[in-house]
């Protein structure tokens, strides 16, 4: 979640920000201050699939703990998600884990939960090139004690590459154990302190991306576009809101 994401192909693996707690949970360790996001992603094209999601991360003594609510789905068919986790600093990697509460409702079908767990870390190999990797649903939950279905395990793994501080270039390899891999490319400009214009790519299914963000004083504004022959148009737009204002740093 999150329009950052979205406007980059969801090429999250590498990033670091307070959607990390839905995506790669290792990326929410450098969270300097406490933020409340929202976000919105509608499908014109598939009448009952829009997803909306709030998450709130706090940086705390030693590490960052986020907090994530997620919503997909209709009156029909729904699927909830409650997510609690925890990310912190170690050497050059940062490393977090996330515990699910996942609930799905189908109409006639009554209602499944699962507990889940998430694991996912990023490293700063140099300054230039970050590595991340993260696996979602880590212990295969059963979704009823009566038969054998399982929630699937997903496997991520990207490269960033930072060759300025304005530009941020990625790839990515997601692989549902069940499903072919996709692959995923992206790139981020930042054209000034306060203006951000993303674009990305998936591979299998083939969809493109585009977004942009805004930061005005202490809150941060994004949105997206995808299109692929599939689904048609999806758009994505998230707010954050910094709790605090940011403490400005005195020269020495």
């Amino acid at each position: 979640m999150g329009a950052r994401s979205a406007g980059l192909g969801y090429a999250s693996a590498t990033l670091h920000d307070e959607w990390s707690i839905f995506n790669n949970v290792g990326g929410l360790s450098k969270v300097d201050q406490p933020i409340t996001s929202f976000a919105y992603e509608a499908r014109p094209g598939l009448i009952g699939a829009n997803r909306m999601a709030a998450a709130l991360s706090s940086p705390l003594k030693t590490g960052v703990a986020g907090f994530g609510l997620f919503r997909f789905g209709d009156d029909l068919y729904s699927e909830q998600v409650i997510s609690g986790g925890y990310s912190n600093q170690f050497g050059i990697a940062s490393l977090g884990l996330a515990v699910n509460y996942i609930q799905y409702r189908a109409d006639g079908f009554g209602i499944k939960n699962a507990v889940s767990l998430n694991f996912g870390g990023v490293a700063q190999i140099t300054p230039q090139i970050s590595a991340g990797a993260y696996i979602l649903h880590l212990n295969q939950p059963r979704l009823s004690r009566f038969d054998e279905e399982r929630l699937p395990t997903k496997l991520v793994a990207g490269l960033g590459f930072k060759p300025s501080e304005k530009f941020l270039l990625a790839v990515e390899l997601e692989k549902d154990l069940a499903y072919d891999p996709v692959v995923k490319g992206c790139m981020e400009y930042l054209a000034d302190k306060k203006v951000y214009f993303r674009t990305g790519f998936n591979l299998h299914p083939i969809a493109a991306f585009f977004g942009w963000g805004f930061l005005i004083k202490r809150m941060k504004i994004d949105y997206a576009f995808q299109y692929n022959s599939l689904l048609g148009a999806t758009h994505h737009a998230s707010v954050g809101y910094h709790l605090e204002k940011k403490k400005k740093q005195h020269a020495p």
